[in-house]
């Protein structure tokens, strides 16, 4: 045995025998004597700059892969597909910092599982929800580390694998860490959910929907959970007030960028289609040319008085002519010496006989 692997033995035994006493001095809570634990090695940690790394990992083989259940491989793809990234801290190269921070060593619940055993509350036998009282601010720094911890330990095992394949069991642990960082995400959020609905009822945008302040700002507390520094000795709600405030006040100016292009909330029953009609237009255009066409080459086997009814009574020039306006049945009756009764009776012919030419060309297309 080195000398190096003889002091690391000696501080982990003495480490225990800290948390023992600390948890004999508190009443035996373990919660509380993690957080004095975590407070104490914060305090002689220093915050450091965020940590961030891009990916390029290969996934495991594909048989291995398809063992694990199918939301633990989207998660696994997701992992490995965008930035890691976590607010560093002295503490977390600790030999002590997982039994400080999670209260006992990682270990996977059964070899195929992708899980560690759950991690002590804050608060002994009070799970983290959105109606407890606020975080005192020991616990609030206890949560925070405990993320941005497991964030480091899930960037350790990317970063040791970077350009290489993901062995199975790698995965497994990688995955576990994954969903420790998830949980304590949603416990952050949780606590906090309360400010975005604080802050949207005081900023009230006569511009914009309250339900669509409620979404920025949730996504804000997002954000700001993943960007918050515990180690710089403030409060999280300074920070997240802050970010979700500037969130609304994106939104607010997108909003009036967009009533610069529209002034007026859209109302379809204030928009006019014209397609129906053009569409109709075209369609009779068509069909005039085309009757145009059957007279001309008279293809309908009209008679001369049957022409002449057709291109006065529809102002249907002949050949060569000037194009004339319509004419009533009267008129064409003086034109041709009939009565206009006569007139209607050649003109349905007429009109018959080219309906059948129209149907029978466009049958034999």
């Amino acid at each position: 045995m080195t000398v190096e692997q003889a002091q690391g033995e000696a501080e982990q035994v003495q480490g225990e025998a800290r948390t023992t006493e600390s948890i004999q001095a508190t009443g035996g809570s373990p919660a509380t004597a993690i957080q004095m634990s975590a407070a104490k090695a914060a305090e002689g940690g220093k915050a450091g700059p965020a940590r961030k790394l891009i990916p390029e990992v290969k996934l495991p083989p594909r048989p291995s892969l398809e063992r694990l259940p199918e939301e633990d491989q989207q998660l696994l793809v997701k992992v490995l597909s965008e930035p890691v990234e976590y607010m560093d801290n002295d503490l977390f190269a600790r030999p002590r910092a997982e039994v400080e921070l999670m209260g006992h060593k990682a270990a996977l619940l059964d070899p195929q599982s992708t899980d560690f055993a759950p991690m002590p509350p804050l608060r002994a036998g009070e799970p983290v929800h959105a109606g407890v009282s606020a975080l005192s601010a020991d616990e609030e720094k206890t949560l925070f580390l405990r993320l941005n911890y497991t964030r480091y330990r899930v960037y350790r095992i990317v970063e040791a694998h970077t350009k290489k394949r993901l062995p199975i069991g790698k995965a497994r642990h990688l995955l576990a860490w994954s969903h420790r960082v998830l949980r304590c995400r949603a416990d952050i959020v949780r606590t906090n959910i309360p400010l975005v609905l604080a802050m949207a009822k005081r900023t009230r945008l006569a511009t914009v929907d309250f339900s669509e302040l409620i979404s920025e700002g949730n996504m804000a507390l997002l954000r700001s959970a993943d960007k918050f520094d515990c180690g710089r000795g403030f409060k999280f709600s300074t920070y997240a007030c802050r970010a979700i405030l500037k969130s609304f006040s994106r939104v607010a100016m997108k909003a009036s960028r967009y009533r610069v292009h529209f002034p007026t909330e859209f109302d379809p029953s204030l928009e006019r289609s014209d397609f129906a009609e053009q569409r109709r237009e075209d369609d009779e255009a068509d069909c005039v040319d085309e009757v145009r066409s059957l007279i001309s080459g008279n293809r309908a086997d009209l008679n001369p008085v049957e022409l002449t009814v057709i291109r006065e009574r529809f102002a249907l020039a002949a050949p060569g002519g000037d194009e004339p306006s319509p004419k009533t049945l009267e008129q064409v009756g003086e034109i041709i010496g009939v009565t206009k009764e006569r007139v209607r009776q050649i003109q349905n012919k007429a009109l018959s006989k080219l309906r059948q030419a129209l149907e029978d060309e466009y049958l034999a297309a």
